[in-house]
């Protein structure tokens, strides 16, 4: 068994093995440091720095804002209607005859005074020369009645001894028929009544067809008007001469504008509603037949402050819309007056009597509803905010 050291010699051992720890710890640590570079920043801060900053950026919530704009706020009846054309006609044959040629196609667009239908002009040219020589022949005979008579008594004769002759000769008669045979020529030719398109061809190129037999139709598309069920309590709101906005679900973001034309009297006892026609241009996406959802002007208020009605929000049972100022949202509270869905008004405020926003400012109208006071945003299109 080995004999312990005397106490000294202990105290002494254990003095050595501290500084030796000490001593490697120090050196560890000295060997972890990294030198600073040449500009005497150190790696780590700068990248944490650089981190920040994009993190700063990553933040920035993607929102779309619409401006806030001073405009005319119109109030509307919405309701619903059919589209009519001004205009639908099934073009007849007015003379019989063989078809010779069929100008157009089902869908085709045509103007006022186009020729759609050729019908076979040889028959219409024979009758025509027939009547003329009628006519000429006619003549003759009433030359023959009225000349002896002028050599004989020396003077011309008057005017009823003129239609005398001309009742005799047959003169008169074959005037008509040479007018009538012109017309017959004429209607060899269906033409277009009005600029429309070609809805129905009911008929073929060598078809023979008798007078008053269906060719065709045309529809005129420019000039439509919407018949729109008004209820009896809306219709004193709506004027002669107001603004009508017509979308149709074919093409809900392609509106149309028209006038109302007129405000029906009869109101329908069982659906307690009126009519309003609208009158409107065509523009591509409405159709005769199409059912459209319909805003009547009622009222129009002028001068005023609006902001997109999808811009307002509540907190708290308070309305307030995000302002974007220096790419952060800043709520501010708002008093809000009437609004058409599309567009809401901004009353002043009751303490200060002033509009709290200006005309101008950005509204935010997507990628509001969570967000809070002051929130950094990035204002982005619409398709990247619904990415």
């Amino acid at each position: 068994m080995r004999p312990h050291p005397p106490p000294r010699r202990r105290a002494a051992l254990l003095s050595r093995l501290l500084a030796t720890a000490l001593l490697v710890g120090t050196l560890t640590g000295l060997g972890g440091c990294k030198p600073k570079d040449a500009a005497g920043e150190g790696g780590p801060a700068d990248s944490t720095e650089t981190n920040a900053a994009t993190s700063g950026r990553s933040l920035s919530l993607p929102v779309v804002g619409q401006p806030v704009r001073r405009g005319d706020l119109v109030l509307s009846v919405i309701t619903t209607g059919r589209v009519r054309s001004e205009a639908v006609t099934t073009l007849k044959a007015e003379a019989a005859g063989t078809i010779e040629r069929v100008r157009v196609t089902p869908g085709a667009r045509v103007r006022k005074g186009d020729v759609l239908i050729q019908l076979d002009s040889v028959p219409f040219v024979l009758a025509l020369q027939e009547a003329e020589a009628a006519v000429d022949q006619a003549y003759l005979k009433y030359q023959d009645l009225i000349i002896p008579d002028s050599i004989v008594t020396g003077q011309a004769p008057d005017a009823a001894k003129r239609r005398n002759a001309e009742a005799r000769s047959g003169l008169a008669t074959a005037r008509v028929q040479l007018e009538r045979a012109k017309l017959e020529r004429a209607r060899a030719s269906i033409v277009a009544p009005f600029d429309g398109v070609i809805d129905r061809l009911e008929v073929s190129t060598g078809e023979r067809v008798g007078a008053g037999e269906d060719l065709l139709t045309v529809v005129d598309v420019d000039n439509l008007w919407i018949e729109a069920s008004v209820l009896e309590h809306d219709l004193p709101l709506i004027k002669r001469g107001g603004e009508a906005v017509v979308t149709t679900a074919a093409m809900p973001d392609k509106p149309a504008t028209g006038t109302i034309a007129s405000v029906l009297p009869l109101v329908d006892s069982v659906t307690r509603s009126g009519r309003a026609l609208v009158k409107i241009r065509g523009n591509g996406a409405l159709r005769p037949g199409m059912y459209a959802d319909v805003q009547l002007e009622a009222t129009r208020l002028p001068g005023r402050v609006l902001v997109p009605s999808r811009a307002v929000i509540e907190r708290d049972g308070r309305p307030l819309v995000f302002v974007v100022k220096e790419s952060r949202a800043q709520w501010v509270y708002i008093n809000p007056g009437r609004s058409n869905g599309v567009d809401t008004e901004v009353l002043p405020d009751s303490t200060t009597k002033e509009i709290p926003v200006a005309v101008g400012d950005t509204v935010l109208v997507s990628g509001h509803l969570t967000l809070t006071h002051d929130a950094p945003v990035r204002l982005v299109a619409v398709s990247e905010s619904e990415e």
